[in-house]
């Protein structure tokens, strides 16, 4: 286990976390354009969210709003 890494790959608009440095098994879609990756005990080492930049905006005024 090492400590989390966040990347931003701007080109992509992807935001990935990457929580293990664990190989990835397999991975389950949590939302459109919100992917877990698991290890091959399905453990959770990474999430990626595909155009993060209107992901985090919309959440953003979403809390700002409530």
């Amino acid at each position: 286990m090492h400590d989390p890494k966040l990347s931003y790959f701007e080109e992509e608009d992807i935001l990935h976390l990457a929580i293990s440095d664990e190989s990835e098994a397999s991975s389950v879609e949590i939302s459109p354009n919100i992917t877990a990756e698991l290890n091959m005990e399905g453990a959770l080492i990474g999430v990626e969210i595909i155009g993060a930049s209107s992901f985090l905006r919309d959440s953003l005024l979403d809390s700002a709003q409530a």
